[in-house]
């Protein structure tokens, strides 16, 4: 047999291999020139997501415009900063200039702002980034959050040190103002693997750690008492000792507290800023009108605050006097600091209970009572006020108001026992409709300030309950109390009102500060052995001043600039 005829000879096949191969060889080279030419066109990284896991690295290189991650977009459409810079373990991502995604995948310029024009999904997003977070940047002030930065308009700073963090995706939205319809920008994403809840303009993951802050407006749905203390050095408005007239009680400073951490500390809110309380403003404001507290000696402790710190703005410090010349306010009764350069008044009347403290007289004498229907007398000292601020709370924990037994009255009729928290109801509500009926529709700001939580530990505050040492806040929401019960009878009697009231709900902020009650520094101890002894008789209810009532009062500033009533409207 002469192989060479045979049809599978050698020879021919190799030249169809080598034909064959070399055509493939060009149409290869084809396409990906034409790849290129299309990249280069459009401007758009298309080559890098095709070949994912190819690691494109040029930090230093202000113009790169290649991103390498393992994704897959669904219907996205995000915006990214020039600031934008990530560093992660599996190939570098790096984003200088603004670009946008479409709907393909590919990357398109925007404006030079960065606008964020509209909702994305960002899906199977997985990086190994450093310290899980990303440091944040808001209103001109670095914040870190979870360890990572970000501008106030939801750009990434940087991402440092090395942790694994698992991203599952990224939600980028726009937010309009409530007013003038100004563009804001947002930018959050789902971390650990857990779904994102967004709850009143703050992104959350699925266990309720907070993830990403966005700016919402001041005046417009801004939850203020939803937020964090942080450390703030300009803190107190007014210096520790120049205040004369604090209360012994509340003097830390004058009664020798070592320490004064507690007085540096700020209130922020997650979803916006608050202005800091401008006294000359207030008094501005104020002039010409009568702003009253009302209520038990924490409200004592919020008004001296309030004139402590607008005293502290005037120059001529003598033409700032409480009007019956008084220098102690311990006692029950009616107290008025007057403004003379601005004609104004800034008052406080003791009603602890707000309703009446009565007797009754029964078959064996006379005890005492406490009307659940009728307001107290003092009604007349502040129903011709400009601003009010109520509040309530503390005296309905003592022995005889908790027990209820043979001390709740409501007409001739004495409960043999009445839960404390029925009676608070009967007697809030006899408030609300009081106020209804002398203030609603009136020039008058109702206000009514929350439950101020106290801190005994060991006991309560006549069993040798303690707060002594404590130097810092609570930092873990997990050791917080739950939201006092009274208050929430509060919210469902302010709920059926006529009258608008502004409910100042600052239980949890006092929550944080265990730091800052006067604890054994209530009063001056002459000898160690007295001051031993003052240990089993501490203050953890009341607060330090300067202290923690100073950021009520400037919460008290921004509710009134967010009301607009009167002469807060400009």
């Amino acid at each position: 047999m002469d192989l060479k005829k045979l049809p599978f000879s050698d020879s021919s096949p190799r030249r169809k291999v080598v034909v064959s191969g070399f055509g493939l060889g060009v149409a290869a080279s084809f396409i990906f020139v034409c790849i290129l030419l299309l990249n280069y066109s459009f401007k758009s990284p298309f080559v890098t997501p095709v070949f994912t896991g190819f690691s494109y690295s040029d930090n230093n290189n202000s113009n790169s415009t290649l991103i390498s991650w393992p994704f897959s977009f669904s219907n996205a459409s995000v915006s990214l900063s020039s600031k934008a810079s990530h560093n992660v373990e599996n190939g570098n991502f790096s984003v200088q200039e603004t670009k946008k995604i479409d709907e393909s995948g590919i990357f398109s310029n925007l404006g030079e702002k960065g606008e964020i024009l509209g909702n994305t999904h960002v899906l199977n997003f997985s990086e190994n980034v450093k310290n899980e977070s990303f440091l944040v940047q808001e209103s001109g002030i670095v914040k870190k959050t979870h360890g990572s930065e970000i501008d106030g308009n939801g750009t990434v700073l940087g991402i440092q040190d090395s942790t694994k963090y698992n991203v599952t995706s990224t939600y980028i939205e726009d937010v309009v103002g409530s007013s003038g319809g100004d563009r804001k920008k947002v930018a959050v994403g789902e971390g650990k693997g857990g779904l994102s809840v967004e709850k009143n303009g703050v992104l959350f993951q699925s266990d309720g750690e907070l993830l990403i802050r966005r700016d919402k407006d001041f005046y417009g749905d801004c939850d203020v008492y939803d937020g964090e203390w942080v450390r703030d050095d300009t803190k107190p408005y007014y210096p520790p000792g120049s205040c004369p007239i604090i209360d012994r009680d509340f003097d830390c400073h004058l009664n020798k507290r070592p320490d004064d951490e507690y007085i540096k500390w700020r209130w922020q809110p997650y979803a916006c800023d608050i202005p800091s309380l401008n006294a000359t403003d207030f008094l501005e404001r104020l002039r010409g009108q009568k702003l009253v507290f009302v209520g038990d000696s924490l409200n004592r402790n919020m008004w001296e605050s309030l004139v402590c710190i607008l005293r502290h703005s005037i120059r001529d410090k003598k033409r700032v006097y409480e009007i019956s010349g008084r220098h102690e306010f311990k006692k029950k009764g009616f107290y008025a600091f007057r403004f003379e350069d601005y004609n104004c008044s800034v008052d406080f009347v003791s009603s602890p209970f707000l309703v009446r403290q009565s007797t009754f007289k029964g078959k064996n004498g006379s005890f005492e009572t406490l009307r659940l229907d009728l307001m107290d007398k003092t009604t007349s000292m502040y129903s011709d006020a400009d601003i009010v601020i109520f509040n309530t709370g503390h005296w309905w924990t003592h022995e005889k108001t908790s027990r209820g037994e043979d001390y709740y009255q409501e007409g001739n009729h004495v409960h043999g026992r009445l839960k404390v928290l029925e009676a608070y109801k009967r007697a809030i509500s006899t408030w609300a409709r009081w106020v209804d009926q002398n203030f609603g529709g009136s020039r008058t700001q109702v206000i009514f300030r929350g439950y101020s939580v106290t801190h005994f530990r060991g006991g309560p505050w006549n069993s040798g309950g303690q707060c002594h040492k404590e130097t810092e806040p609570i930092f873990k929401k997990a050791y917080l109390a739950k939201y006092p019960s009274k208050m929430k009878v509060l919210h469902h009697v302010l709920h059926n009102m006529t009258t608008p009231v502004i409910y100042m709900n600052i239980s949890r902020l006092t929550d944080y500060r265990k730091d800052g009650h006067p604890s054994i520094y209530r009063k001056e101890y002459k000898t160690v052995e007295k001051q031993m002894a003052g240990v089993h008789s501490q203050d953890c209810s009341h607060w330090c001043l300067p202290g923690v009532p100073d950021t009520w009062n400037e919460l008290l500033y921004a509710s009134l600039l967010k009301s607009r009533k009167g002469s807060w409207k400009n």
